[in-house]
């Protein structure tokens, strides 16, 4: 499926100078989200997966929809004050300053296998302090997905290590 017709480009969002990849009519469209769906969970291949990680807050959109295709449990990872249990957090850097993602302390158990999910890795910052959580928990890594990957802008290089997959890059 020609999965890039169903990305449009918004010009100048959410500020002037960037190029926005809108993802909706691609969500708006039954076959191609059945068809994304299983292109993500065709990334991890015969691996056993134990919990997707769907990073806020379009990470929340695919990877529920992977987790049931890959019999695994759902975990969300939230900004931070948004997740009503104990949590870990992790500071990572943003363009113009910080800002703080959590996840529940019981959502992962050491050693289980998990595949982070987002929408989009730009800079890799969110997808890095993603990981970290992860493993701060004592799970693994296995894959790191994402709908979109701007290579441009470099962020499989701050997730070095890790296996990365893009259904579509740009």
């Amino acid at each position: 499926m020609d999965f890039e017709s169903y990305i449009r480009d918004i010009e100048d969002f959410p500020k002037k100078g960037i190029t926005f990849k809108d993802i909706t009519p691609l969500l708006n469209d039954t076959e191609a989200l059945y068809s994304a769906s299983i292109a993500l969970c065709d990334f991890v291949c015969d691996e056993k997966i134990d919990k997707v990680v769907g990073v806020d807050s379009r990470g929340f959109i695919f990877a529920p929809l992977m987790a049931l295709w890959l019999k695994a449990g759902f975990v969300p990872v939230r900004k931070k004050g948004k997740l009503p249990f104990t949590t870990i957090s992790e500071s990572f850097e943003l363009e113009y300053g910080t800002d703080i993602l959590e996840i529940h302390m019981d959502a992962i158990q050491k050693g289980e296998k998990v595949l982070v999910h987002d929408d989009v890795l730009a800079t890799g910052g969110t997808a890095k302090a993603v990981c970290n959580l992860v493993e701060k928990l004592g799970g693994e890594v296995v894959q790191c997905n994402f709908l979109i990957q701007l290579t441009f802008l470099n962020g499989a290089e701050k997730l070095n290590g890790y296996d990365i997959k893009a259904l579509l890059n740009y």
